[in-house]
């Protein structure tokens, strides 16, 4: 196998450059990939603040290359599991004269490890596809993907976790996804299922982090366990102010799999990253959060899809304002129309009526006055909850309180008991500063 600094040589990394460029404008000439390794990593990532050049577990190939040598890998990924660098080419100035020019692109961790000569054997895709494009809870079918020609396995529907046979052609699994630091968020449940599939067939684990958008933020009722769903599979606060490596540290560590089974399990962390850091996602997590607006609002908003309240799927404001025909008709308005990751929008085709937030100022805790006035303001509250409410909200008591009429201070305070205990497991497992 060749070693991921195969990008020190140039001829290789040509093929890579051109294959995931392409052809740019007329008038540029041939790329030239000149830029060293270390150089590569200190200026390509669109994320990097300056002289604060993150890097992703992704990124940081020397920490885990050496583990996937000779092996055969299995990768859980999507399109958020991509690798940036920067490529410098050739350009023709207005007076005719050539001179430097810098780009960046990305490379999806599949492609990265198969331009390294490593025996990718077959990727796992989790909720929305390996390409990211599928509705929420939408089926996703096995398939091959057009690029590589490798096997693709859903772990959605009714394969959320690996089957035996699914992993006896893997000596090894990366797990590279972008999680959002919301406990519903199904990625970490993804990984719950990895993990336990590989635990209980001795196939090593290697989870590649990344930072939580949302940062430390810790915020939330605990999941109690008798509401445990694939929207919420641990005892953790909504917002759990944790990356996804710290996630499966403690997955493992409490021993939550079944059984109390642990698997062999290797975070590889990202370089340079502390929690308090903003961290703009350069794609999509999924098809419903297009921006860092949505990600921040996701976790405070997405209470309303146990509602009879519309989120903005359908529209382009997804997660960044809410809106129902059964409340007040007045002020802002939309009307969800199918589109990418919403085939059949709630209400699809239905003026709905609420507000948007798509401006508002980041929030930095879950806000529920959002959801407390909805519904006190719906004109039918028999229909405004729904069942799929109470899994998200991982308890019973949320629902009863707002039904009571509770005030947001009261219900906060009954969440703190929860959330410092849950704080005092969380310190364990943790690899960044706060």
């Amino acid at each position: 196998m060749v070693s991921f600094s195969f990008f020190k040589n140039t001829f290789l990394f040509s093929i890579l450059l051109m294959a995931a460029c392409g052809n740019s404008a007329s008038r540029q000439k041939a790329r030239i990939p000149i830029i060293s390794a270390k150089e590569n990593q200190l200026r390509t990532n669109p994320i990097y603040k300056e002289n604060t050049p993150i890097k992703t577990g992704a990124e940081n190939f020397e920490a885990y290359s050496a583990l996937l040598e000779g092996k055969k890998i299995g990768v859980v990924t999507n399109q958020t599991g991509i690798i940036p660098f920067t490529y410098r080419y050739t350009s023709t100035n207005e007076a005719g004269e050539d001179e430097p020019a810098y780009a960046t692109d990305t490379i999806s961790i599949v492609d990265f490890l198969l331009k390294g000569h490593n025996n990718v054997t077959t990727i796992f895709a989790p909720e929305h596809g390996f390409r990211g494009t599928a509705d929420a809870g939408e089926l996703i079918k096995d398939g091959r993907d057009t690029q590589t020609g490798l096997p693709i396995i859903s772990l959605y529907g009714n394969n959320k976790k690996p089957k035996p046979d699914q992993l006896k052609n893997i000596d090894i699994m990366v797990f590279d996804l972008q999680d959002v630091g919301a406990r519903f968020y199904t990625y970490i449940s993804s990984l719950h299922y990895v993990m336990e599939a590989c635990a209980e067939n001795n196939i090593p684990v290697v989870v590649l982090d990344r930072p939580n958008p949302n940062g430390g933020i810790i915020d939330g009722p605990v999941l109690e366990k008798e509401y445990s769903s694939f929207v919420g599979m641990h005892p953790i606060p909504v917002l759990h102010g944790m990356t996804i490596g710290e996630c499966a540290k403690m997955i493992n560590g409490e021993r939550w799999l079944k059984n109390g089974i642990q698997c062999k399990l290797t975070v590889i962390p990202c370089l340079n990253y502390e929690r308090y850091m903003e961290y703009n996602l350069p794609v999509k997590p999924s098809p419903n959060l297009p921006n860092a607006q949505a990600i921040n609002l996701y976790a405070s908003l997405c209470f309303f899809e146990g509602t009879n309240v519309s989120v903005g799927r359908g529209t382009n404001k997804q997660f960044q304002v809410y809106g129902s025909p059964l409340l007040p008709k007045q002020g802002y308005s939309f009307t969800p129309m199918p589109n990418e990751g919403a085939k059949e929008p709630p209400h699809k085709g239905i003026t709905c009526y609420g507000e948007d937030l798509s401006a508002i100022e980041k929030v930095n805790r879950l806000e529920l006055k959002w959801l407390i006035k909805a519904y006190n303001e719906t004109t039918d509250k028999t229909k405004f909850f729904i069942p799929f409410f109470t899994k998200l909200a991982g308890t019973r008591k949320l629902q009863e309180q707002i039904e009571a009429g509770v005030s947001e201070i009261e219900i906060r305070k009954t969440w703190q008991p929860g959330l410092n205990n849950f704080k005092q497991v969380r310190k364990k497992y943790l690899i960044y500063p706060e």
